[in-house]
């Protein structure tokens, strides 16, 4: 990757963080003061993906 390509991806990479930090500050603010986070609920789901994909790779590999 040529040096101009990766300043390019840095600046876009801050340009990104720059925009999204204010909104993502305030997110995490309020998650803080949710009673009941329904963990379970987001983990399985992500838990079956990460599962699926390595078996994908492992099917992949052989």
């Amino acid at each position: 990757m040529p040096v101009w390509e990766q300043v390019a991806l840095v600046i876009v990479m801050i340009a990104i963080l720059f925009f999204f930090w204010p909104g993502a500050k305030k997110e995490m603010e309020q998650s803080q003061q949710v009673e009941n986070p329904d963990w379970k609920g987001a983990l399985i789901p992500i838990a079956a993906v990460i599962l699926f994909v390595i078996l994908l790779i492992t099917l992949a590999s052989g």
